[in-house]
């Protein structure tokens, strides 16, 4: 597989001249992190999105474009970014955030159930997530990122 450079990737994606077998997840999330080093989150999330969308139909493949999957990941991108150290290259990102390069069984299914993600609302309009997971707490290091743990059961209800 060819090596670009983070602007060579993100101009052969924008013009359609990446292979579509050379733009797997990985390059996705590579996109977006290029974005968002630039451009505010929803600058970025317009950005990707257009041209995400553009590059399916280049390849003649429309109906691809997922809505609350591009969007997540925008967002879960950025927060990840905030996490790190300014200046971080891609590739202590990439060994930092595991959980973002896996497609499959990766970081989204600690948000959403199978069948939110596989529904037609969620390809079309971004679906908030729909399973409580506790986040780490503001400030802690990146390292405890991926150690996301289910506490919504175990914090006791509010009482009024």
């Amino acid at each position: 597989m060819p090596k670009w450079t983070d602007e060579e990737l993100v101009e052969e994606f924008e013009a359609c001249t990446l292979a579509n077998e050379d733009f797997r997840h990985e390059q996705h999330v590579r996109v977006a992190w290029t974005y968002l080093r630039t451009l505010s989150p929803l600058g970025a999330l317009e950005r990707f999105s257009t041209a995400l969308r553009r590059f399916a139909a280049h390849y003649g493949a429309d109906g691809l474009y997922h809505e609350t999957i591009t969007w997540a990941y925008v967002f879960l991108i950025h927060e990840r970014m905030a996490r790190g150290h300014e200046g971080e290259s891609w590739q202590e990102f990439r060994e930092r955030n595991p959980d973002l390069m896996i497609w499959k069984g990766g970081a989204l299914e600690r948000y959403y159930r199978p069948e939110t993600l596989q529904s037609e609302l969620a390809r079309r309009v971004f679906v908030l997530p729909d399973r409580a997971r506790a986040a780490p707490a503001i400030g802690a290091p990146a390292a405890s990122v991926g150690d996301y743990s289910n506490a919504a059961s175990s914090t006791p209800a509010i009482s009024r």
